[in-house]
């Protein structure tokens, strides 16, 4: 009797494990459908992102030939077709070596390659050189760009320890955007302040805003706002997330206001680096085929 009752315990044991034992086998192909599903969506929103990225980089090429084949036909007596065509063709060039910066900047993001190089900033000189990248683009939609710079120093200037070519893609990447989502003949207002060691920026545009749908999307790498075939509106969606990225590594964070149809204030908030500063800078080069752009 005792023997059988050992028996039945056992048995029950035994089923009790094999009850277990198929419930954690249930969750982990619960578990794996899971992770299948997410790496199908991550290869689909790659593939998207690669998409995307070859549109920006063929679009301009396209361009920039299409119009240097129009140059090379055009009479001695309409030179001013040729200015024209110039101005275009510096502007293409202008947004292929802009959406190339990103594109560098996001690869050695992933490869863990992209470290601050810290020099002693003028501001005020690398916001007026970031707005003046950007006049074809001003001009083209009658939109005026307002500085404002707070925390000068006797001698009129506002200076601070960070990575200079960093921040001017951080910059290029907020004007590019406001530009881009801004209606023809408005204002745009990029301010600057020094509050104690934090650099404080803010760039605002009175143009289309961003909706609620897109407000959880617009730092993702993979995703791009506006995406439809027939968008007017350039870029692929990186130079926000590349902005998050780089403010990351600056110790700095990214935020925004933004209502529909009024407007869009992006504010960035940068500490001052207490690394040795390895030089003064007011400029950066705006070319892509440096040995070192980053």
């Amino acid at each position: 009797m005792a023997a059988e009752r050992n028996y039945i315990s056992e048995l029950e044991a035994a089923n009790k494990e094999k009850a277990s034992l198929k419930e954690e086998i249930e969750r982990l192909e619960a578990s794996l459908v899971k992770v299948n599903s997410k790496l199908e969506e991550a290869e689909a929103l790659k593939s998207h992102f690669i998409s995307n990225i070859c549109n920006e980089l063929v679009n301009p090429f396209t361009s920039v030939l299409a119009l240097s084949d129009n140059i090379l036909d055009v009479d001695k007596e309409n030179w001013k077709k040729v200015i024209s065509m110039v101005a275009l063709i510096h502007s293409e060039v202008f947004h292929l070596d802009f959406q190339l910066k990103n594109i560098f900047a996001a690869a050695k993001l992933e490869a863990g390659e992209l470290q601050p190089e810290i020099s002693t900033v003028d501001i005020e000189s690398l916001i007026g050189h970031v707005i003046d990248t950007f006049k074809y683009d001003t001009r083209h939609k009658s939109i005026n760009i307002i500085s404002e710079i707070e925390g000068k120093n006797n001698e009129g200037k506002l200076f601070f320890n960070t990575d200079p070519e960093k921040l001017s893609l951080i910059l290029m990447n907020l004007l590019s955007n406001a530009l881009k989502f801004s209606y023809e003949k408005s204002k745009i207002y990029l301010r600057a302040s020094k509050v104690f060691d934090k650099l404080i920026v803010e760039v605002q545009d009175f143009g289309k805003g961003i909706s609620s749908e897109d407000e959880n999307i617009i730092f993702d790498r993979f995703k791009r706002v506006d995406s439809g075939i027939n968008s007017v509106n350039r870029g692929h969606g990186l130079g926000l997330s590349v902005n998050k990225a780089v403010l990351d590594i600056l110790d700095g964070t990214i935020s925004f206001t933004s209502t529909e149809k009024k407007g869009t204030t992006f504010i960035v908030n940068i500490p001052e680096s207490k690394e040795t500063s390895t030089g003064t800078s007011s400029d950066v080069n705006e070319l892509f085929f440096d040995e070192e752009t980053f």
